[in-house]
């Protein structure tokens, strides 16, 4: 078997502002990978999959930069990681479309986010929403990837990921691509609506006060935290006693994260108190840990031409890595070079 470099791959669609559920859900996660320094980390825009989509152009670029802005704000150190933007490494496109000649169409037809995104309209919707996953195999194994963090939306696609690089080394009787590792996220990290405990916090949620945007100020995100909705039950003792009360389930879980503990600790040190004390201790926990990153993300956007030098640079240490797995691929598939 081929030996590889030890390589984390994951990215982010700039499709909207970064909520906390994106914060504690990943980016942290990216955060803590980088720090151990176990692995090579390579973290990316993905904006060739937020286009499968129809995007405005000024709004994608604005999206584009306030993602990187965000990375960078949370603590994405780009000496320490590589941090890109998916569309200035054209390596990704063109292992893209090998990748659609390895893939089944069977395959794709059979991904749960396929059929959740195209809904009834599966014939209006865009060739490259039904070809993503080919593309995201694409985006992990130009690197070698080894290991990619993902939820519970992605594990499917990643194993697709496993299936191209599988068939592409039998196709040609090779032992090119890795077959590669999810990193499982654990079960606090998936971050609720304010409003409503039992909906995942979204970008896409037409009511605001239902998350929490890495932009809010200090007011905000206090304001939201107060007003977000819980039930008139004190707080139990552990995690078992918030079994059927999602919106407090969600607000310890987010206080836990926050804090960096165990939602059984936060609920030994809580037990009995009522919802409206602890919102406001929720509420000033957030504004501590997320206030500076609104800050510096406000920072940032004020003159992009930092944000655009960072992203210059990561492709071209993106593209030393990429250029020759590309060139390689196309030795194997017999193209003339």
């Amino acid at each position: 078997m081929a030996e590889f470099t030890p390589r984390v791959f994951s990215g982010i669609q700039p499709s909207g502002g970064l909520t906390l559920g994106n914060y504690l859900g990943a980016i942290t996660k990216f955060v803590d990978m980088q720090n151990a320094g176990t692995h090579e980390t390579i973290y990316c825009m993905v904006d060739l999959h937020a286009i499968t989509v129809w995007q405005d152009p000024a709004t994608l670029r604005h999206n584009t930069r306030e993602l990187c802005a965000g990375f960078l704000a949370s603590g994405i150190d780009p000496e320490k990681s590589i941090l890109i933007n998916q569309s200035q490494v054209p390596e990704h496109a063109q292992l893209g479309w090998i990748f659609n000649c390895v893939a089944r169409m069977g395959w794709m037809g059979r991904m749960t986010q396929w059929k959740d995104k195209s809904g009834e309209n599966a014939e209006g919707a865009s060739l490259g929403l039904f070809a993503y996953p080919a593309l995201m195999a694409a985006d992990i194994l130009v690197y070698h990837a080894t290991h990619v963090p993902v939820g519970d939306d992605q594990k499917q696609h990643l194993e697709l990921t496993r299936d191209v690089a599988t068939k592409f080394n039998h196709d040609y009787g090779v032992d090119f691509f890795p077959i590669t590792e999810p990193v499982i996220e654990g079960a606090a990290t998936r971050v609720m609506s304010l409003r409503d405990g039992t909906k995942k916090m979204s970008k896409s949620d037409p009511v605001d006060a239902s998350r929490i945007n890495l932009t809010d100020d200090a007011d905000a995100i206090a304001k939201k935290f107060r007003k977000a909705k819980t039930d008139p039950d004190p707080l139990p003792g552990s995690a078992a006693g918030l079994e059927g009360r999602p919106d407090a389930r969600n607000l310890v879980n987010i206080y836990a994260a926050l804090a960096g503990r165990s939602v059984d600790d936060v609920l030994a040190e809580q037990e009995g108190k009522m919802f409206g004390y602890f919102k406001q201790e929720l509420a000033d926990l957030a504004v501590e840990k997320l206030s500076p990153i609104s800050g510096e993300m406000s920072r940032l956007m004020q003159d992009t031409s930092e944000i655009d030098r960072i992203l210059s640079r990561g492709a071209e240490r993106a593209r030393e890595i990429t250029v020759p797995i590309l060139e390689r691929v196309y030795d194997i598939v017999g193209m003339v070079r």
